[in-house]
């Protein structure tokens, strides 16, 4: 990260605007940066803005890029577990846990611009603003129902399993679901080899329970898939 540099006036709408600070008044929007302890970072391509099981002592806020979030596994295998794209508040959650610590890496895939704010001054807000304490827990909420996610997946035994059940939670009422992850990805996500889950994929379309355009899924026969799971 390439040192701090001043906020512009489009910045500051779009900290408004993150989910965390969202339905806030005005009054509080205006004081909010005054409040905070911050800096502001140039991002580069390939840099690593925060190491796996280091110490969480800021919140971040995204305002312009793309991050990758990687687990490394017990066997050493990196696994993507999410890509975090701007505007977007992230790692709140683990500011606060009992042991503050990171459980992935984040690495920086397109150029962007990332605020730091300091964990007192951060804490100081929250609990002055209860509206503000709501939204906080609310996204802490959202973060925990993806940990259990992606324990979820992991806890089936066959690669089909784990597919089935991937499709589902990204299923539309139109019996399609949005792949957010290509088949590599996919395969580490799923902690499975790639030719063994392009393989499974196969079989599946083969057997007439889905087809695949791009990132897009069709479920034939969702029943069927259903007892997969």
């Amino acid at each position: 990260m390439s040192s701090q540099y001043h906020l512009t006036e489009q910045q500051i709408n779009i900290i408004h605007k993150i989910p965390l600070f969202r339905g806030m008044n005005d009054e509080f929007k205006e004081g909010l940066l005054d409040k905070l302890d911050y800096s502001v970072h140039h991002l580069k391509k390939g840099d690593v803005i925060i190491r796996q099981d280091t110490i969480c002592s800021h919140m971040y806020i995204l305002l312009k890029g793309n991050l990758v979030v990687n687990i490394i596994d017990v066997s050493g295998n990196k696994v993507k577990v999410e890509n975090i794209i701007a505007p977007r508040a992230f790692a709140t959650p683990h500011l606060f846990s009992g042991n503050n610590i990171f459980p992935a890496t984040f690495t920086v895939v397109e150029d962007g611009i990332l605020l730091k704010a300091g964990k007192d001054s951060v804490f100081d807000l929250i609990s002055s603003e209860p509206d503000l304490l709501k939204n906080f827990l609310h996204i802490s909420g959202n973060c925990n129902a993806c940990t259990i996610s992606r324990l979820r997946i992991l806890s089936y035994k066959s690669i089909r399993s784990r597919f089935v059940y991937y499709l589902f939670e990204r299923k539309q009422a139109n019996n399609t679901a949005t792949m957010d992850h290509n088949q590599t990805q996919l395969a580490e996500y799923m902690s499975v080899s790639r030719p063994a889950l392009a393989n499974e994929i196969k079989k599946m379309a083969d057997e007439g329970l889905i087809t695949i355009t791009g990132k897009q899924v069709e479920l034939l026969a969702p029943a069927s898939l259903l007892k997969f799971i």
